[in-house]
């Protein structure tokens, strides 16, 4: 079933990312992919020979072994260039006369509005019937891949006693560092999971505004990168990231430096968790690569190479050598943590986000 979305005009969303402007000429890609083989896709995706990704950078759910892999299997060589949600359909939309990229992978509130807009390139792949209802459109515009759950990352080098809930971090004196809460996802669903902390929800997020303020007027709020490399050069005390990203960036920072402590927790007292779709832009010169490409994310080598980056793999019926299970955090952590339960409502918050965030929390920082 589709969930229910907020309608945002073309130009609108463009503004919002930045751009301006709507595509004066556009030519959507004249091809049906869903009344293609498996075999007519992976031939023609080969004649392509390339495949140009937005918000799938290597260091993201290991991304790279897939796109690794695919390059093997396929030769099809492939490049990204990261950026948030918003951005990715706003490129998409600004570039549509003339497209650079294929396929991107953006937060699961952004999928349906995608589709509405108009950027997405319908493909089933071969595996429908094992993803759930809720995680994909109707025709495959958009099919989630993989889901996380918003977890603290904490340095315990910088920090005496990591977080388990946000009224710790609200009791502590370190600074906990958030992201771009005005475009991505990642920093938005933190914002939501905050705010049910405090007795918020998805119609009401002031909760979580205030909590956030709070940290700010104590200059204890960080709202720069939440990159690993920041991390690493311990810029970071405590950041808010998927479980996904904070395992990853985890295990990554201890190949280099064993002796560096991290601990990641699930907040014990809110904890958003939402999934990733990948989506097909309607104008891509390149179709068949990007549906190849989809086709193998959702296969069991696909879904596997993202747990291994500590992603929970969409399809249930795929089985995670006992490795790759035993390195995602234990279920009785994930006891509190949710799916959004009503997505109209957390539509309509997060558009108005980049202004009350502004106003009510960013205006408040020392």
């Amino acid at each position: 079933m589709k969930n229910k979305i907020l309608k945002v005009g073309m130009c609108a969303l463009l503004a919002a990312s930045f751009l301006t402007g709507c595509a004066e000429e556009s030519t959507q890609t004249d091809v049906d992919l869903n009344s293609m083989t498996i075999e007519e896709i992976t031939e023609k995706a080969k004649e392509d020979g390339e495949i140009n990704s937005v918000g799938m950078p290597d260091t993201w759910a290991n991304w790279v072994e897939t796109w690794t892999e695919i390059e093997e299997q396929y030769g099809i060589k492939h490049s990204d260039t990261d950026m948030s949600s918003a951005e990715e359909l706003a490129l998409f939309a600004n570039e549509a006369n003339d497209a650079t990229k294929d396929i991107g992978d953006v937060g699961q509130s952004f999928g349906p509005v995608a589709e509405e807009q108009g950027v997405t390139l319908p493909y089933k792949t071969s595996y429908w019937d094992s993803i759930p209802d809720w995680a994909k459109d109707d025709d495959g515009d958009w099919i989630i891949g993989y889901y996380g759950t918003i977890t603290f990352i904490t340095n315990t080098d910088l920090v005496e006693k990591a977080p388990t809930s946000w009224q710790d971090v609200l009791e502590g004196d370190y600074t906990l560092t958030i992201g771009d809460v005005s475009v991505a996802t990642q920093a938005q669903s933190g914002l939501l999971s905050a705010a049910i902390a405090f007795g918020g929800s998805e119609s009401d997020i002031q909760p979580g505004l205030d909590f956030f303020k709070t940290l700010a007027e104590e200059g204890r709020l960080d709202m720069g990168d939440t990159s690993v490399a920041r991390l690493e050069k311990g810029e970071i005390e405590v950041a808010v990231l998927w479980d996904y990203n904070s395992l990853g960036y985890r295990s990554q920072i201890m190949q280099n430096n064993p002796n560096a402590n991290f601990e990641v927790s699930v907040p014990t007292d809110g904890a958003i968790q939402s999934g990733y779709c990948t989506i097909i832009n309607a104008y891509t010169k390149r179709p068949y690569a990007a549906a190849l490409a989809r086709e193998y994310i959702l296969s069991d080598e696909g879904q596997i190479n993202l747990a291994k980056g500590f992603a929970r793999p969409i399809r249930d019926d795929v089985v995670l050598p006992d490795d790759v299970k035993s390195n995602l955090l234990p279920d009785d952590q994930y006891t509190n943590a949710r799916f959004i339960e009503d997505q109209e409502a957390w539509d309509q918050s997060v558009s108005d986000l980049a202004t009350s965030w502004q106003e009510e929390v960013v205006a408040y920082a020392q």
